[in-house]
């Protein structure tokens, strides 16, 4: 089966660094919901062995649905992502998601996600925290507060309706991505969330936020640091900045 002929109509981008615990399930999870995902891991060249569970399933059960993509080292959230985002235009995904590898996302979230942008009218749909509330369990409440009041700050400082603009669980339809001047992205982790979002906004892109329950991980070890927290802080004043400048290509 040639790149041509593979159905790529949904695809889920899932970036890895030591998730040997969670890689497996999660793609299985993906594999057996009601509507045919495609998977697309971009792994950061993990210590652990991740990308050899991923190419296991892609040599058997999950052959022509499950795509890797191996990196040399830690180079980014972001720039996985910017990967992943490039791969998928190339392939003709039409709906293209985020998810994180340790169930912190649902994958049954998936269908609603899909749902806001094939039915809904949505151009980025946002699998929300905050839209509802507070939907995050099994986080100490430092961090609740420290994510909630992030996005507090963030929607004013840009003026954006975005309630959880810091939220990893997304779908973009394909146009969208092929609209954002992909390469100017340049945030890597928490800022690089809020810096698509908006630079969507900026495109004339419809966003919808869809309630989400967020389950912090139980398998593996975080990938969150101060330093990823203080570039969202920052980066948001120069994206507001800059913003005033700049001519942004519209949908």
């Amino acid at each position: 089966m040639t790149n041509d002929q593979l159905d790529m109509e949904r695809l889920v981008i899932i970036p890895t660094y030591n998730e040997k615990e969670n890689i497996e399930a999660i793609i299985t999870a993906v594999m057996e919901l009601p509507l045919e995902f495609n998977v697309l891991v971009i792994d950061d060249g993990s210590p652990d062995g991740t990308a050899a569970i991923v190419k296991n399933l892609m040599a058997g059960k999950f052959k022509n649905r499950v795509f890797l993509v191996e990196r040399s080292g830690k180079l980014g959230l972001g720039t996985a992502y910017i990967t992943g985002f490039k791969w998928a235009i190339e392939h003709k995904a039409d709906y293209i998601f985020e998810m994180d590898a340790d169930f912190s996302h649902n994958p049954q979230d998936l269908l609603k996600l899909y749902d806001a942008c094939a039915n809904g009218g949505a151009d980025l749909a946002i699998g929300s925290r905050y839209v509802t509330g507070v939907n995050v369990v099994n986080w100490p409440m430092g961090r609740v507060l420290m994510s909630y009041f992030a996005s507090q700050y963030v929607r004013t400082v840009l003026d954006i309706r975005i309630h959880d603009t810091t939220a990893g669980f997304v779908c973009y339809k394909r146009h969208l991505l092929e609209t954002i001047e992909l390469d100017k992205i340049r945030f890597k982790g928490y800022a690089f969330q809020i810096e698509m979002k908006f630079t969507a906004l900026q495109c004339g892109a419809k966003v919808k936020e869809v309630p989400i329950i967020f389950v912090n991980r139980v398998l593996g070890t975080s990938k969150m640091s101060g330093g990823i927290f203080s570039e969202a802080l920052l980066g948001v004043v120069q994206l507001k900045l800059e913003s005033l400048s700049r001519k942004y290509p519209k949908l």
